[in-house]
């Protein structure tokens, strides 16, 4: 009997290559959501003391994600995470659209299924939806999105970078365009926030997206800020919280956490920023140097992709081996995004770039993060090379 992880040892320890999919919590971070769960458990629209303290923290957080991100932290609404958070993008600037007879949707191609799947149920109740391709590299031309807006068109969806492939997308210059022709700008900065500098002021983003666990912050939080003076409709009704967007108790330990560590990201985003691009250039390197055939996909410029992401397609192999194989040693990394119920299904981003559906189907996406160093590239290029082996392909010399 035989598979791709018979006669493999388990590596020595575990090697996790997969924080675009999400980020274990911070010492700092599981701590203060601790202590708000013990001493913050009063509702924050209670008007005694005690719902006081938990209205504080709460706007804390926001501050601190401000801090983080800009904007006016009043128009900062948390969500239960990043999914939420552009479903309330989508959905509620769409309906106030509809509202002003604007019923055309632009949309990239390479957005997370959270904003695609909204689209795509958007076309059903009669949206005319625009999917605007990418290039080759990942990255969707600013020109192709103007040329896709229309005089009704009343939504256009443009991620800051996308989680698969790490392609930061021109979203400055399509803002500019949106205005141009009245169209709100929905921006889904998920994979980038606390990655790289971002200010949503300078984006020119009407709507921008974010979620903790990207951030090494609590999962079920997220946030969408929403521009002083746009008019979106929320999803939820049955209360004011959140200035009547998002209604519902705040998750107050939650959003505790999700402000501690937009603290932390803001306090190393430079430097870890570097590192992780450097880290990530020298990782490229040596996977392809590893055998199997590798071909790195998204830009090859590491300015223009997310720091520490690389990904790649392993042409002729097979992509749930590869990554059973992977596992096996220790080594945990991703085929792509991670939100599709654990599919391992050819990425609609990789076949939107023009890739080969047999290719796309063997694809391997690693991350690193702020505990990765030379030795974790060691790890996976040694287990890369038992993959590669087991499967028949050449592996390079060690």
């Amino acid at each position: 009997m035989s598979g791709p992880g018979r006669g493999v040892a388990p590596a020595a320890r575990e090697v996790y290559l997969d924080h675009a999919a999400t980020t274990p919590m911070r010492s700092e971070v599981a701590q203060a959501v601790a202590d708000a769960g013990l001493r913050l458990w009063a509702n924050p629209s209670s008007v005694h003391a005690a719902g006081r303290r938990a209205r504080a923290a709460v706007d804390g957080a926001r501050a601190r994600l401000a801090g983080l991100l800009g904007g006016n932290p009043h128009h900062w609404v948390f969500t239960s995470g990043g999914t939420e958070a552009n479903n309330l993008a989508v959905q509620g600037a769409a309906r106030a659209a509809a509202r002003r007879g604007r019923r055309h949707l632009v949309v990239s191609a390479i957005e997370h299924h959270s904003v695609l799947d909204t689209a795509e149920a958007l076309r059903r109740v009669g949206w005319q939806v625009d999917l605007v391709p990418p290039g080759p590299d990942g990255r969707v031309a600013a020109a192709d999105v103007r040329a896709a807006l229309r005089p009704n068109t009343g939504l256009c969806c443009l991620m800051v970078a996308n989680n698969e492939v790490g392609a930061l997308q021109p979203v400055r210059d399509v803002a500019e365009a949106c205005r141009a022709v009245g169209a709100v700008l929905h921006a889904d900065a998920v994979a980038a926030a606390g990655r790289l500098p971002l200010c949503v002021d300078e984006l020119g983003a009407d709507l921008l997206s974010v979620s903790a666990h990207k951030i090494y912050g609590p999962k079920g939080v997220g946030a969408l800020y929403i521009r002083p003076g746009l008019e979106i409709e929320p999803l939820l009704h049955g209360g004011g919280q959140e200035r009547r967007w998002r209604p519902g108790t705040e998750n107050v330990p939650g959003i505790v956490g999700f402000g501690v560590a937009a603290d932390c990201a803001a306090a190393e985003l430079a430097a870890e920023g570097q590192r992780l691009r450097a880290l990530g250039a020298a990782l490229a390197d040596a996977v392809q140097a590893a055998g199997g055939g590798a071909v790195p996909t998204g830009p090859a410029d590491w300015g223009q992709r997310i720091p520490g992401l690389a990904s790649f397609v392993f042409p002729g192999m097979d992509g749930e081996a590869l990554l059973v194989s992977l596992d096996l040693q220790g080594v945990r990394a991703g085929a792509g995004s991670a939100c599709v119920s654990g599919s391992l299904r050819p990425s609609h981003v990789l076949l939107a770039m023009g890739v080969a559906p047999e290719a796309a189907a063997a694809a391997l996406r690693v991350s690193l993060g702020r505990e990765s160093g030379p030795g974790d590239i060691q790890a996976l290029v040694a287990a890369l090379r038992v993959a590669v082996r087991r499967q028949g392909a050449p592996a390079a010399a060690p």
